[in-house]
């Protein structure tokens, strides 16, 4: 699937590593350049400079060859745009987008050529299955072809990982962690990092199921 994600926020790079872990074609524009570069080189995706708000800048990521539009910023009125621009002169087929403000919920509709909006609140397994219209989603997404899994896994103040640091928690075989969230940015960990309640971890596994993952950490 060929996806494009307006919006380098912590969500939106989420579910950009998510997407490109199932080998999906993601391209990710923002018109922070400086938040490009810093993911420039942790996430495995297109990045495209520009406001996702203009034609130009989405023509430019390559909105007419996309299954699936994504609108993440944090600002409403520029997802609706987003999402507009992305239905009605791109004629994409499937555009979900993000509702930062409840008393916004009722713009995102077909008028706005929006098919999946999704609130503030909702949980990021959730978003995904949504906007990719998938039914056989476990945990974030199943890998099922390329037998990967990835999970998402919260550190709170009663996690038994709390406190101590990735290198002497005993991971499942076959199990790596992408990335550590932490303070809403994502960052590629190593075995000193030490995990504070708070942290979002997104680990991938050809082996171990969901909930060996999860005991490992929780």
């Amino acid at each position: 699937m060929r996806v494009l994600i307006a919006g380098a926020g912590r969500l939106g790079t989420q579910i950009a590593r998510v997407l490109s872990a199932a080998h999906h074609e993601v391209t990710l524009v923002e018109h922070d350049a400086g938040r490009l570069a810093e993911i420039a080189d942790v996430l495995p995706v297109g990045l495209v400079s520009g406001d996702a708000c203009e034609a130009g800048v989405l023509e430019r990521a390559g909105v007419r060859n996309r299954d699936l539009v994504v609108a993440v910023t944090g600002r409403d009125e520029d997802n609706l745009v987003i999402s507009l621009l992305a239905k009605r002169r791109f004629g994409v087929a499937r555009v979900a987008a993000r509702v930062n403000d409840a008393e916004n919920a009722w713009l995102f509709d077909g008028r706005w050529g929006v098919d999946v909006a999704v609130p503030a609140a909702t949980p990021l397994i959730s978003l995904i299955e949504e906007a990719t219209g998938a039914t056989d989603t476990v945990a974030l997404l199943r890998l099922s072809k390329a037998g990967v899994e990835v999970v998402e896994t919260a550190i709170t103040e009663r996690s038994r990982a709390a406190g101590h640091s990735l290198g002497e928690i005993a991971l499942p075989p076959g199990t790596i962690v992408a990335t550590v969230v932490r303070d809403g940015r994502p960052t590629v960990p190593g075995p000193d990092v030490r995990l504070l309640p708070g942290d979002e971890l997104l680990l991938v596994s050809h082996e171990a199921t969901e909930r060996e993952i999860r005991a490992a950490f929780q």
